[in-house]
C-alpha cells in the first residue's frame, strides 16, 4: 500500500509543475482583466522552443528560451486585445491554432513527425534524508521546477493580496476606470500581466519537454493549457486555489498511469481511450460541480477605453 502511495505521489509531482505554472499564468492574466484562452498555444511554443534550444545549449538556458517564446506569443495576444481591443477569446483561439499548425509544420519540416531528437533533461535533485522515508521519499528525485511549482503559488498569493502591485493588478481587472483616476496606466498593468502569463505558460511548456519528457512531441501539450484554465476557474481565480486544482488534475493523470501499470487487466476490461481520458473527465466533473459559482474579475474580457473614464 505504501509503495502505491509513493508511486502516485511521485507521478503527481512529476506531472503537476507544467499544469501549475500554466494555471498561475492564467490567473495572472485574468486577474488583470485579459482572458487567457491562448495559454495552450503559449505552452506549445514554449515546449517546442525549449526542446530545439536544448539541442545546442545547456538545458536550463533552453528553459529560459522557452519562457521567452511563450512571452513573445503572449505579446501578440496583448497587442491584439489591449492595443487593438480585439475580442480576447477569438484572439486566444487564433493563437492556439497558429501554435498548433506552426509547431506541427516546423517539427515535421526539421525533424519528422516523431518528435525532436532526445535532449539532456534537467537534473533531478535528491534531497538528503528523504529518500529512505516511506511515502515522503516521493518528494525527492525531482527537477528544480517541481520545487519551484510547490512554492511559487504561495508567493504569488502573497503578491496579489498583500502588496500594492497586487492590489493594482486586481483593481485593473475589476474597476479599470478607478485605477485610471489614480493616475496609473491601465494598459501598462495589463501588458505586464499578459507578458508575465506568457512567461509562466512558456515555463510550463518548457518543463514538459525538458523535465517530463526528453523531446518535443507532436501532441504536446495535449490539452494541458485548457486544463490549466479549468484549474483557474475551479480555484476561483486565486493562485493557491489554482495550485490545488492543478495538483488534483495531475493526481488524476498519475492515477491513470498507476492503474495501467499496476492493474494491466483493466486494459482488457476498460478501453485504453477511457483511461487516457481520465484526467480530462475529472476536469469536466470539477467544472460541473463548480456550476454557476464564479469569482471572475468584474472587467474580465472588457477592453479598456481611455475616453470612458
Amino acid at each position: 500500500m505504501l509503495e502505491v502511495l509513493h508511486s502516485l505521489l511521485f507521478s503527481t509531482l512529476d506531472a503537476a509543475p507544467a499544469l501549475i505554472f500554466a494555471a498561475l499564468g492564467a490567473v495572472l492574466s485574468e486577474r488583470a482583466g485579459v482572458i487567457a484562452v491562448g495559454i495552450e498555444g503559449m505552452m506549445r511554443v514554449g515546449a517546442f522552443c525549449a526542446a530545439v534550444a536544448a539541442l545546442v545549449m545547456p538545458t536550463p538556458l533552453a528553459v529560459v528560451m522557452g519562457m521567452l517564446a511563450g512571452a513573445a506569443l503572449a505579446g501578440v495576444h496583448g497587442f491584439l486585445s489591449i492595443r487593438w481591443r480585439s475580442d480576447q477569446v477569438v484572439s486566444g483561439i487564433a493563437l492556439n491554432l497558429v501554435a498548433l499548425a506552426g509547431g506541427t509544420f516546423l517539427l515535421e519540416s526539421l525533424y519528422g513527425p516523431n518528435g525532436t531528437p532526445s535532449i539532456q533533461q534537467l537534473p533531478r535533485w535528491n534531497l538528503p534524508g528523504l529518500s529512505s522515508i516511506p511515502v515522503l521519499g516521493a518528494l525527492s528525485g525531482h527537477s528544480a521546477p517541481t520545487y519551484l511549482a510547490l512554492l511559487l503559488p504561495f508567493a504569488f498569493q502573497g503578491l496579489l493580496t498583500r502588496t500594492p502591485l497586487g492590489l493594482r493588478l486586481r483593481a485593473v481587472g475589476d474597476k479599470p476606470q478607478a485605477v485610471a483616476t489614480l493616475g496609473l496606466s491601465v494598459p501598462a498593468l495589463r501588458w505586464g500581466a499578459v507578458l508575465g502569463s506568457g512567461l509562466l505558460a512558456g515555463l510550463g511548456g518548457a518543463v514538459l519537454s525538458t523535465a517530463v519528457l526528453d523531446r518535443f512531441e507532436q501532441h504536446t501539450p495535449a490539452g494541458l493549457g485548457f486544463m490549466a484554465l479549468a484549474a483557474m476557474v475551479f480555484g476561483r481565480w486565486t493562485p493557491v486555489g489554482a495550485f490545488l486544482a492543478a495538483a488534483f488534475f495531475a493526481f488524476g493523470n498519475a492515477l491513470r498511469i498507476g492503474l495501467v501499470s499496476s492493474a494491466p487487466g483493466l486494459v482488457e476490461l476498460i478501453p485504453q481511450g477511457v483511461l487516457l481520458a481520465l484526467p480530462y473527465l475529472l476536469t469536466l466533473v470539477v467544472l460541473t460541480l463548480q456550476g454557476q459559482r464564479s469569482s471572475a474579475p468584474a472587467a474580465l474580457g472588457t477592453p479598456y477605453e481611455q475616453e470612458s473614464r
